[in-house]
């Protein structure tokens, strides 16, 4: 099974939350926020990754929820 990471990307109605490969969004709430809390608990379930980007597109910020062998050390935390 491939791992379908979940990224936090501008909708018409605010932000949404979108997996690799999908074509359409899944969760859209108002504020990116909102679409943050709600993609972390997921990937938190399926041991993912959840990518941030800019309103521009750009990525923010990511942070990785499944089992990595050798974890980078995490300076933001």
């Amino acid at each position: 099974m491939t791992k379908k990471d979940i990224h936090v990307v501008p909708h018409n109605d605010g932000w949404a939350t979108k997996k690799e490969g999908a074509k359409r969004a899944g969760v859209v709430l108002p504020t990116q926020k909102e679409v943050i809390e709600r993609a972390t608990e997921q990937a938190k379930r399926e041991n993912v990754e959840v990518v941030v980007h800019r309103k521009d597109g750009k990525i923010r910020d990511s942070d990785s929820y499944g089992n990595d062998p050798n974890p980078p050390k995490d300076k933001k935390h």
